[in-house]
């Protein structure tokens, strides 16, 4: 069974007992972890941790607004990762060119249009982040024997929805810094 945390005094407390701060702690160091993962990650890779964030962004396809219905995992245009990272156009060319000389990624022109580029994730790339990730699916795994189904059900809505309001936050405030 999981380890049960009593919320600390004056701590702010909902109705079902849990603590926004604990909670919010325990969400900002999963998030460190993942990030000092993923920043070890290129590390090993001679990348930066910009270059990660956009395989991953690349790997998960186009997403969010602008994003073309159907698009397939694994193709996005630079424009599309620029906006995804919120960088410069320059800085997507210098990612795309460390990814590219990495193996990670390849551009291809789009037939209808040749003016169009389309970046791809190399299949053989995901070996690499595989080998690399293992142990942490694997330490999920272990995470997860300690839960029931329906307790597993509740925390990927939680993350899912967590994800999707910080998406959502991330954008409105790129659109507002922007407009």
């Amino acid at each position: 069974m999981p380890e049960q945390h009593a919320p600390r005094p004056g701590a702010e407390t909902d109705d079902t007992g849990a603590d926004r701060r604990e909670l919010g702690r325990l969400l900002q160091g999963l998030a460190s972890e993942m990030n000092l993962l993923g920043q070890d990650f290129a590390a090993s890779q001679g990348l930066h941790a910009t270059d990660v964030q956009a395989l991953l962004a690349i790997m998960r396809g186009p997403v969010g607004p602008g994003a073309q219905p159907g698009a397939e995992p694994g193709a996005m245009t630079p424009g599309r990762l620029r906006e995804e990272l919120g960088v410069t156009s320059g800085a997507v060319t210098a990612v795309l060119d460390r990814l590219e000389r990495a193996g990670h990624v390849h551009r291809t022109r789009d037939s209808a249009d040749r003016r169009q580029v389309h970046v791809h994730f190399n299949p053989g790339a995901s070996r690499i982040a595989s080998a690399w990730f293992t142990p942490v699916a694997e330490r999920t795994d272990v995470v997860r024997a300690d839960f029931t189904p329906g307790e597993l059900a509740v925390v990927a809505r939680f993350l899912g929805r967590m994800t999707e309001e910080l998406a959502d936050l991330r954008q409105e405030r790129r659109a507002g810094a922007a407009g």
